[in-house]
């Protein structure tokens, strides 16, 4: 057991070994998933502890992703402890528009926070209730039209250039060489690399679509390099305990990463993934090819791109320059 979890630590008080309960570990040891939502159903009123149940049960016959499960039981939980012993399905439109505009006001919820709150109260009454009509009249607030935050070029090789530990370099350019999200970068098997062809597989990627993005040559050697040195067994990339590497990890390995390289800008590992597309466009890519790269839905998705390269803003010139 020690061999297989260097975690596992002695409990003299117990008399007994004990291991991090996490997802990687109850895999491992083929134990039933944690199910945190009926430790959360307690703290809510029994009038409203089946809506709540029910609300996990329906998201999960329809095979919702993880983090769309975990945000919709989140805003719905707000929901019923704000309202304690008041059935939820009493609620009619004039009461969800208080509770929104109490969200607003009160609480200062951004827009993006209430759209998720929006999509998840609407989910129950919609998709649990069958009340199809209940949100007609509800307004959403106007999302704010943000720029996506990216690295130079420049910035990108010299953040791979201080992370020094080959797992982290190999996570980090995975993610800008092929404009991945992390969830896609942790969740890579070592089947998905076809190196023969040249392609990486993407499974399920965000609305559980497929696609294939092209493997880049100059990492191929690392990867090599990566595979004798930590022998994965299934993902590419995995924690300490097996099972895929955690997101949260990544997304630090990132943070230090910009810290150790002395990059002052306010962004994420996503960025890298915004990075990867606008530098392609600067390169004469054509904007349909990176809209399938990227897995977009839509092109207006990817045109969003055309707003920050600098190559053909700079071609303007100010009627101030013609003075």
């Amino acid at each position: 057991m020690r061999k297989r979890f260097p975690s596992a630590r002695w409990s003299a008080s117990k008399k007994s070994w004990y291991l991090p309960d996490l997802p990687s570990v109850r895999e491992a040891l083929q134990m039933s998933k944690k199910q945190n939502h009926i430790k959360k159903s307690l703290r809510i009123h029994p009038v409203n502890k089946d809506a709540y149940l029910n609300l996990h049960h329906q998201l999960s016959l329809k095979k919702y992703s993880s983090s769309t499960v975990r945000i919709y039981m989140a805003e719905f939980e707000h929901l019923l402890l704000l309202i304690d012993d008041y059935p939820v399905q009493d609620l009619d439109p004039k009461k969800l528009k208080d509770y929104f505009l109490y969200c607003i006001h009160k609480e200062k919820m951004g827009e993006r926070k209430l759209n998720g709150k929006i999509n998840a109260i609407k989910f129950y009454f919609e998709q649990v209730l069958h009340r199809p009509q209940m949100f007609f009249d509800i307004p959403r607030p106007k999302k704010p039209l943000t720029l996506p935050k990216m690295l130079s070029q420049s910035e990108v090789k010299k953040l791979f250039k201080v992370t020094h530990n080959l797992k982290h370099l190999v996570a980090l350019q995975l993610c800008y060489g092929m404009g991945l999200r992390v969830s896609e970068v942790v969740n890579l098997t070592l089947t998905d690399i076809d190196s023969k062809r040249m392609m990486v597989l993407i499974r399920a990627g965000k609305g559980k679509k497929d696609r294939y993005v092209p493997l880049p040559v100059s990492i191929l050697p690392r990867l090599r390099e990566y595979y004798i040195s930590y022998k994965p067994k299934q993902f590419l990339l995995e924690g300490q305990y097996g099972g895929a590497y955690a997101k949260s990890s990544l997304q630090q390995v990132f943070k230090k990463a910009m810290n150790r390289a002395g990059i002052q800008k306010n962004i994420g590992i996503h960025g890298l993934r915004h990075s990867y597309a606008t530098h392609l466009l600067e390169s004469g890519a054509d904007m349909r090819f990176i809209q399938e790269l990227l897995g977009h839905h839509s092109i207006k998705t990817t045109q969003v791109y055309t707003k920050v390269t600098p190559g053909s803003i700079s071609k303007i010139k100010s009627p101030l320059d013609s003075l």
